[in-house]
């Protein structure tokens, strides 16, 4: 089945092979992507412009009753991908599909990054995420798992192998993104969360987060803040 509407699917896996692909938007917008990531490295010189994972031709393949998200994977500049990104998403062949780790509390509360001032997403409110890099790459193929428990750890400390994960992944179409949330629940409750997680973004030089926002209810949820497609997420998984 090949995605073109947004929607929620539940999968087992995600198959993801890293490919060649010769970007032709870059080509065609290599001045005006130059013009932009200057104006946006003027307004945060912390930004780098590293190499980053985007992808091509996505589908939810069935085998067995078992449900796969299939797709391939390119290398980009990051520069290219927030031109890109702010331009409007011109190419819509191109997705970014990312992995967010849903850290759930034992007592039931999510929680939340609030974004660092330094980040292109300043202020925004979301799960541990990122888009995927070359790091991420294990045995040609992009590990979201991987994914998912590395960005827990460098933005709020928390080690992934001490929770414990959902089997399937959560697949949130959103126009050109896709989310890809697996859950993560922990044996603490979430003031105890919390106060560890502000330690150490606290300890850190330049944290990706600037705090925690911890969500119980619908009452908790910032719309101007979050993106949409995380937030029709939530609202199923939350009481009123």
């Amino acid at each position: 089945m090949n995605l073109r509407e947004d929607g929620i699917f539940e999968v087992r896996d995600i198959d993801c092979p890293v490919t060649d692909f010769d970007w032709p938007f870059v080509r065609d917008e290599r001045n005006r992507i130059e013009a932009h990531w200057n104006k946006l490295r003027r307004e945060r010189p912390a930004l780098f412009n590293g190499r980053v994972l985007l992808m091509r031709n996505p589908q939810i393949a069935e085998k067995k009753g078992v449900q796969t998200l299939r797709l391939q994977a390119f290398e980009t500049g990051f520069a290219n991908f927030i031109a890109w990104r702010d331009f409007g998403f011109p190419d819509a062949s191109i997705c970014n599909c990312f992995s967010m780790a849903a850290l759930r509390s034992a007592d039931g509360a999510w929680l939340l990054g609030v974004m660092g001032e330094q980040t292109s997403n300043a202020g925004q409110i979301y799960f541990p995420a990122g888009t995927p890099d070359l790091g991420d790459i294990a045995n040609g193929q992009v590990d979201f798992g991987g994914s998912a428990t590395r960005e827990l750890l460098e933005e709020t400390g928390i080690d992934g192998s001490c929770l414990h994960m959902a089997d399937d992944w959560s697949v949130i179409l959103h126009g050109p993104r896709i989310g890809c949330m697996k859950v993560m629940t922990a044996g603490e409750d979430a003031l105890t969360l919390c106060d560890r997680m502000d330690a150490y973004i606290a300890s850190q030089q330049q944290p990706e987060l600037q705090g925690m926002h911890v969500v119980r209810s619908r009452a908790d949820l910032i719309p101007a803040r979050m993106p949409d497609f995380m937030l029709r997420w939530l609202c199923e998984k939350l009481p009123e």
